[in-house]
């Protein structure tokens, strides 16, 4: 069975830094794109990043832009979202996102998810 696990939330200050990791594990022959999805309370679940296999082209949802970097190392299944000067509008669940093709089915890129994690803005 092949998970997400995100890690690396928490309680940071406005103008502060947090580093999200996920990292995918299990029968894996290969990963697609990886992303970084939020949610924030009463709110849309909205794309923050994405990062291409092979070229690594990123994408970014505007309001992030210029602040989150997101990253990938494709050799140990993971992918990073460095978010740096964090406002209090950042405050939401991130989830990780990836398109993986197990093992068991090579040809086919299933959408998994990770189960979130808590990132808090606030003085």
């Amino acid at each position: 069975q092949v998970q997400l696990v995100e890690s690396g939330g928490g309680l940071v200050q406005p103008g502060g830094s947090l580093r999200l990791s996920c990292a995918a594990s299990g029968s894996i022959f290969s990963i697609n794109t990886m992303a970084w999805y939020r949610q924030a309370p009463g709110k849309q679940r909205e794309l923050v990043a994405a990062i291409t296999t092979g070229s690594g082209t990123t994408h970014y949802a505007d309001s992030v832009k210029g602040r989150f970097t997101i990253s990938r190392d494709d050799a140990k299944n993971t992918a990073d979202l460095e978010m740096n000067r964090l406002e209090p509008e950042d405050t939401a669940v991130y989830y990780c996102n990836a398109f993986v093709a197990t093992m068991a089915a090579k040809s086919w890129n299933r959408e998994l998810w990770g189960q979130g994690t808590l990132v808090t803005v606030s003085s």
